[in-house]
């Protein structure tokens, strides 16, 4: 069975073109975050050949200002609220040949005033020298986490090039994500199995 989309909600904030974008963050690795992410255990010079990156690309890219340009003194005025949901797809294309694409959904508020949207869908092909028991970790954890940095970037630039200050995403817990979305799929399935048990008497 091909992995599930995982999604999940994030805050963001505002910085400024002079603010250096925040580097990449090293993995954690400690036998905790290893059991955590089952995908760090694919790690150093065995990740570098068992991960290839055939090409990463702009999918998809829109930007709006609806309320532009009275919405700039109003920003002057209040602070802005702003929430990005993220999600993450893979899909074959061939053998060991995946897509992994992350999609982005910014949403700028200001008084309830939409600053800007802005929707972004980054996407890498890789291909994957890995046991079947790691594929599915690997595409939706360590694929996605390569992919961040570059789409992070073009956030902050679009934002910017769109009149307003750069979107500063924080680090994403790509590990976290999957692990409630594993837990999400359990209750589900444990849901339909009790429903569909049958009754004794």
């Amino acid at each position: 069975m091909f992995p599930a989309p995982i999604h999940d909600s994030h805050r963001a904030t505002f910085g400024w073109e002079k603010e250096q974008m925040a580097t990449k963050p090293e993995k954690d690795k400690t036998p905790a975050a290893e059991e955590k992410n089952p995908a760090a255990k694919v790690g150093g010079a065995e990740e570098a050949q068992a991960i290839t990156i055939n090409a990463q690309f702009i999918k998809d890219l829109s930007f709006e200002a609806p309320a532009a340009p009275g919405i700039f003194s109003l920003m002057q005025e209040s602070p802005p609220d702003i929430n990005v949901n993220i999600n993450v797809n893979a899909n074959p294309l061939q053998d060991k040949v995946f897509e992994v694409i992350i999609e982005f959904q910014a949403e700028c508020k200001v008084k309830e005033q939409v600053a800007f949207i802005l929707e972004l869908e980054y996407a890498g092909v890789f291909t994957l020298n890995v046991p079947d028991e790691h594929l599915q970790p690997i595409l939706l954890i360590e694929c996605p986490r390569l992919l961040f940095p570059f789409a992070r970037n073009i956030l902050a630039d679009v934002s910017r090039d769109g009149g307003f200050p750069p979107l500063m995403l924080g680090p994403v817990d790509f590990a976290s994500m999957y692990q409630a979305q594993l837990q999400e799929l359990q209750k589900t399935q444990t849901g339909d199995d009790a429903t569909t048990a049958p009754l004794s008497g």
